[in-house]
């Protein structure tokens, strides 16, 4: 896995390099078949066309965005959370073929007055049954320990999502609790570093 830090010359004036950085995509992390990266505008159609799928957003609270939603959310996110730019949501993309597969990534959330930070993935699913996300989540995991130096990350998964269940357990996470909120019930599922138990 490789994680791809941007550098600009020194040389650069600033107008020229502040452009240089908003056309390159940050590259966040690589797997083997995937790279995670910043979202890019033109990621919005393809984004949408997952988010208007109700098998896709079945297990989501809020359910199928529409258009402006799906928009709304991609700007929030283009370099980052915009108050924890090293977490986020990440457009998940084929290595091999440059394809838009989905979008996974850290968020942060309080939750029962407590600080916690979410593994999150979804995957086409056009593509499911490939391990595709489980790939996702555990290229994530390595980075949140070996970059960002997180003790400890949640899934908030809602009761009946089967499927990411099994893709947070493949990666090593249990069962804690259950969890509501206004947006009602879910469980969540934990993973601590090792020695940070």
């Amino acid at each position: 896995m490789n994680v791809v830090r941007l550098t600009t010359r020194d040389h650069l004036h600033s107008s020229s390099r502040l452009d240089w950085l908003l056309a390159v995509p940050m590259i966040i992390l690589e797997t083997e078949r995937l790279t995670l990266r910043h979202f890019e505008i033109g990621d919005l159609d393809a984004l949408y066309r997952l988010y208007r799928d109700p098998q896709i957003r079945a297990h989501f609270p809020d359910g199928a965005r529409t258009f402006a939603e799906t928009k709304e959310e991609l700007e929030w996110f283009l370099h980052g959370h915009p108050t924890r730019p090293e977490l986020g949501l990440w457009a998940a993309v084929e290595r091999g073929t440059g394809a838009f597969l989905g979008r996974c990534g850290l968020l942060p959330w309080t939750i029962d007055g407590r600080p916690e930070v979410e593994l999150a993935y979804l995957i086409d699913r056009a593509r499911w049954g490939e391990g595709l996300a489980t790939e996702a989540a555990r290229g994530i995991i390595q980075h949140a320990w070996d970059e960002l130096d997180l003790k400890l990350l949640i899934c908030l998964i809602m009761p009946g999502n089967a499927a990411s269940v099994a893709v947070a357990t493949k990666v090593g996470m249990g069962f804690e609790r259950e969890h509501r909120s206004e947006l009602g019930m879910c469980h969540i599922y934990s993973l601590a570093r090792l020695n940070e138990t």
